[in-house]
């Protein structure tokens, strides 16, 4: 007996990735609508002193570094004097950039093209963000992770032209793809997110060493080896081509001086910590901020433990602790350097998902995006130094 013939069905992994985002729009709207509250702040505070919004979005600080490059070009790109030494584009890995000329060879402004790219970027990091949390956790603790990640006191990071938003996208799905046991897909990320920012050798670090791990207990093949082996690529390659470029093995660290950038095992941090005791007249509620980020984030790495988050999460999470501790470069920044390490917020995520009242649990993150926004607004306009 003849039947009709139907339609053929889409393949496996397109039908996938479709209900993957099915599922993530919840976070995705919300988050979305958290940040969007942090851009339309920042745009109404720009207005009252006459300064556009997503013009100080699209050239605060390190965007200029970026979209510098896109124009001149590493080599181009002429030195700003410092007082340790010249300040140079070297300083700043190349996959943003890479990203923001690909869209400005579309005729789209330089500007606007680093900001359409962060913000497509801080996207994919909040459905990434999702699909951890949900697969350990539940698709409540999913959603709840997202929007913690767009309601941070440093959201605003997420919709500048920084290279922060995509970073945590790689950072996402490259742990994504761990805790799932696709270490050759972790690796590429990771491998990714090391030509994104100096902290992907954080990345490196937790995926190679949660593989390793794995191999040395006979729990994986092949790919956990090529993945372990991929994953720093990205980060020790820029060193490399930086040092042919300077004509010396160290030569991204000597461009570093200039921000003094190096690890000094916490000497700086605790002397800025010291300082905020004992020099309260020179405080400024930033300062006040990162103090409190830090301390956070120390409690939130213990609950992480406590929580039995997976091995590559935990690595990755005490990975960007002790580099965000341990370098003596401008203090304030480091609250910043965390953004990325959303595994910190899970332990939050999960208690607030066991917050049975709707209404409470709405109320809650609408008044940390509120909060965030705000201090957001402080960051752009007030606070005289990069966030």
């Amino acid at each position: 007996m003849l039947t009709a013939p139907t339609a053929p069905s889409p393949p496996t992994g397109t039908r996938r990735r479709t209900a993957s985002l099915r599922a993530a729009l919840p976070a995705l709207a919300a988050y979305a609508a958290a940040r969007a509250l942090g851009v339309l702040l920042v745009a109404a505070w720009g207005a009252r002193r006459g300064t556009p919004g997503l013009h100080r979005l699209a050239a605060m600080w390190d965007a200029y570094w970026y979209q510098g490059i896109v124009v001149h070009g590493y080599a181009g790109f002429p030195p700003v004097p410092g007082p340790h030494g010249p300040y140079e584009a070297y300083a700043f890995f190349p996959a943003y950039p890479a990203l923001i000329r690909l869209v400005h060879l579309c005729g789209v402004p330089v500007g606007a093209a680093a900001l359409a790219v962060a913000w497509l970027a801080s996207l994919a990091a909040a459905w990434g963000i999702f699909r951890v949390g949900e697969h350990l956790y539940g698709r409540r603790v999913g959603v709840i992770a997202a929007v913690l990640w767009g309601v941070t006191p440093y959201a605003l990071v997420e919709s500048a032209a920084y290279s922060e938003p995509l970073f945590t996208a790689f950072v996402a799905w490259a742990l994504y793809a761990a805790v799932r046991r696709d270490w050759l897909g972790a690796g590429v990320l990771a491998l990714l997110a090391g030509l994104s920012r100096p902290t992907g050798i954080a990345l490196a670090a937790a995926v190679s060493g949660a593989a390793l791990w794995e191999l040395l207990r006979g729990r994986a093949g092949w790919r956990a080896a090529a993945g372990m082996l991929l994953a720093p690529l990205g980060f020790l390659g820029y060193l490399g081509w930086v040092g042919l470029v300077k004509g010396r093995w160290d030569g991204y660290f000597r461009v570093q001086d200039a921000w003094q950038s190096h690890f000094d095992f916490g000497r700086k941090t605790f002397y800025s910590l010291r300082d905020l005791l004992v020099r309260p007249d020179a405080i400024m509620l930033a300062d006040v901020v990162v103090a409190v980020v830090l301390a956070a984030s120390v409690l939130l790495f213990a609950l992480s433990i406590v929580q039995r988050q997976p091995l590559v999460l935990v690595l990755f999470s005490g990975a960007m602790l002790l580099l965000a501790l341990g370098d003596a470069a401008y203090f304030n920044s480091r609250a910043r350097f965390l953004l990325p390490a959303f595994t910190l917020l899970l332990p939050v995520a999960t208690g607030l998902a066991r917050v049975r009242s709707r209404a409470s649990l709405v109320l809650i993150l609408c008044s940390a995006a509120l909060a965030s926004a705000l201090y957001g607004g402080y960051l752009a306009f007030v606070y005289p130094d990069a966030p």
